[in-house]
């Protein structure tokens, strides 16, 4: 795909932000040419979009997670996703950017370090680059035990955690228990497969934010984390 193509497509979604339709929009030409836009996105220093009055900067990092939000969505889907429920995907990816992404998120977010700990850290991949859209850093960990000698070494700001592991299936407990057990009180949220309320509940219980499978509620959970320690530091 050629950088003028991809130009036409992002004046075509230029014409379109106003209108209530463009997530969807959005969201077809991102399973339409994914790569090449997200790449042509980012290598932007400003997007420049007409007849929008938002600042430009602002308004590329938005584009940028809505990008990724709805790429991590449909790679959660295992590929069996209708246009109807992509849509609805992007829609809810995109009012929640619009609601949390302000200038002071970015700024908050730009000073934020995140551990992940997950023994396959590639399936996380565009659940990352929403956050990093934003600035945030990521330290990645695939085991508890190396989880637990970068925490000796370095201050987190939040800690993201998947479920299972070999030969321990509660093994995203295991590992919060033991940091609670040791007075370490750095927000954590499981992502894993599920988002059963019974599961959150249980989450709660050990002393997690909560726990999803959905990558907007996990983009929203983390800005809320974020938000709560900034305001605790200063």
């Amino acid at each position: 795909m050629s950088v003028d193509n991809i130009v036409k497509l992002l004046d075509a979604i230029a014409k379109l932000l106003n209108v209530l339709v463009w997530p969807a929009v959005l969201l077809f030409i991102l399973i339409r040419f994914g790569r090449d836009l997200r790449d042509f996105i980012a290598s932007l220093s400003e997007l420049s979009v007409k007849g929008v009055g938002f600042e430009a900067s602002l308004k590329r990092k938005q584009a940028e997670v809505v990008a990724a939000l709805a790429a991590a969505a449909a790679s959660r889907s295992d590929g069996d996703v209708s246009r109807e429920s992509a849509a609805q995907e992007a829609k809810i990816a995109a009012d929640i950017v619009s609601e949390v992404v302000t200038s002071r998120a970015v700024r908050r977010a730009s000073r934020s370090t995140v551990l992940w700990v997950d023994d396959y850290p590639d399936n996380n991949i565009y659940e990352r680059q929403a956050l990093e859209a934003l600035g945030v850093s990521f330290v990645l960990a695939t085991s508890i035990e190396e989880a637990l000698r970068k925490i000796s070494k370095q201050r987190f700001d939040v800690i993201i955690s998947d479920m299972g592991r070999p030969f321990d299936s509660r093994a995203g407990y295991t590992f919060l228990d033991q940091l609670r057990a040791s007075g370490d009180q750095t927000p954590f949220i499981i992502y894993s497969s599920s988002r059963d309320p019974k599961y959150v509940a249980e989450s709660r219980r050990h002393g997690a934010i909560g726990c999803t499978n959905n990558a907007n509620e996990l983009f929203e959970m983390v800005l809320s984390a974020l938000g709560r320690e900034y305001n605790r530091a200063v």
